[in-house]
């Protein structure tokens, strides 16, 4: 895929880079960083460019290790309950076998 062009304009300050992610990809990034901009701004009253940008970017930053803990929590819980199911069929398949060896013997 060729590189695409994204104009940005945030913070007072206005370039283009190029990536070879889709131009939809990129445009929505940008809207959610320029959301986050807007919202420490707002919140915080920072009116510095830099400050704003470094606030902005920790706080995607808690977001995202947020995400990555549920994500991680929600992996261990489903390696737990896998155990606890292979648990339970182990234990059916034992009562079973111990039912046919008892119908075996009658």
């Amino acid at each position: 895929m060729p590189k695409e062009g994204l104009r940005i304009d945030i913070l007072g300050t206005s370039f283009t880079i190029r990536a070879d992610e889709d131009p939809l990809y990129l445009n929505a990034l940008l809207a959610k960083y320029q959301t986050t901009v807007d919202s420490v701004q707002k919140n915080t009253g920072l009116t510095d460019p830099l400050k704003t940008a470094i606030v902005a970017g920790i706080m995607l930053c808690d977001e995202l290790e947020k995400q990555q803990r549920k994500i991680n929590s929600s992996s261990l819980q489903v390696k737990q309950d896998s155990k606890e199911l292979e648990q339970l069929l182990l234990d059916i398949i034992t009562r079973i076998d111990s039912s046919l060896k008892q119908n075996d013997e009658n």
